[in-house]
């Protein structure tokens, strides 16, 4: 058997937390023959840390073979040691009458200070994935503070936009989900986000061609998927977590599985039109376990131009309101 990887995960009580961590200790993320010790990381708070401790008495009970240990700590210095993964899941969230703006500050402060103590104790071949939202901007903070590790260790989930897209596409045409390859996400995890619908295929067929109703594809297509997470909320009173966290297994077992192409929010470079220091979500594939190049060169219509301006504008109007805290 191999030698077990370390896995950090913040915001591990919570919900997201809670649907996630027994998908990774079962194999799902890593594979079947993968072990892993958890690195469990919540706020100094005594009620999270007695729910931390709930969640690892039921990881105990699970039985779960490839579980080789379980760290529970609020000290992200012993959460993050010799971690090669950090799965930063917990962030603060909006509350009501809260500005983006204050948000991306006080996330801001969180994230500068997990960057660099990730960069200071984690493993030299650590990779680092955001879900915590504004998941770009935040990863973006964390990797501004890394001198030893690379800024394309940094990743960010727009994986969870990527799944909406393929089963709102596979509905639409009356297919199963697995007919609908090469939907990308570009742009920021939020309602600007852009799913490229005219990348995609259905049944090897251009996405285009098998649902013909433009009107659609344009409108309530592109606003289900991005405002899909608002009406989850609408729904059931809270937000999105047994589908985020499985789109968090999707994203890191999509990046240790070479060939596989899907969407990942990464520094831009300045590709499709994006500002060259912001994370954007585009195609990505995986060349080696846990490394990854961009795909380029997919043609872009005037339609998806203005849609990419709009994502891009955003995703430069956050990093502006944090300029001075990571400059």
């Amino acid at each position: 058997m191999k030698s077990p990887i370390r896995v950090a995960v913040t915001g591990a009580a919570g919900q997201i937390g809670y649907s996630l961590l027994f998908r990774i200790a079962s194999g799902a993320m890593f594979g079947p023959d993968q072990p892993v010790i958890l690195q469990l990381i919540e706020a100094p708070i005594e009620k999270a840390l007695k729910a931390l401790e709930g969640v690892a008495m039921e990881l105990d009970d699970c039985a779960f073979p490839l579980l080789k240990g379980i760290v529970q700590t609020s000290d992200p210095a012993v959460g993050f040691k010799d971690a090669n993964w950090c799965l930063l899941v917990g962030a603060k969230p909006r509350g009501p009458g809260m500005e983006r703006a204050d948000l991306l500050k006080d996330n801001g402060a969180i994230f500068i200070g997990q960057g660099k103590i990730i960069d200071a104790v984690a493993a030299d071949d650590a990779r680092i994935a955001v879900v915590g939202n504004p998941a770009n901007t935040n990863c973006m903070i964390a990797a501004s503070q890394a001198k030893r590790l690379p800024a394309e260790r940094f990743t960010a989930m727009v994986r969870l936009d990527q799944n909406r897209a393929q089963t709102q596409l596979a509905k639409k045409a009356g297919v199963d989900l697995t007919a609908v390859k090469d939907i990308f996400i570009y742009g920021n995890h939020s309602p600007t986000m852009f799913p490229a619908f005219a990348h995609a295929t259905i049944n090897g067929a251009p996405a285009t061609s098998v649902i013909t109703d433009s009107a659609w594809l344009q409108g309530p297509f592109c606003e289900t998927v991005g405002k899909r997470g608002a009406a989850i909320i609408a729904a059931r009173g809270l937000s999105s977590a047994a589908s985020a966290a499985n789109a968090l297994v999707d994203h890191v077992r999509s990046l240790v599985t070479p060939g596989a192409i899907h969407s990942v929010a990464v520094k831009s470079e300045g590709r499709y039109g994006f500002d060259a220091n912001v994370w954007a979500g585009m195609p990505v594939r995986t060349t080696t376990p846990g490394s990854y190049e961009v795909i380029e060169g997919y043609a872009m219509d005037d339609f998806a131009k203005s849609k990419i301006a709009a994502t891009n504008k955003e995703l430069a109007e956050e990093r502006a309101f944090v300029a001075s805290m990571i400059s």
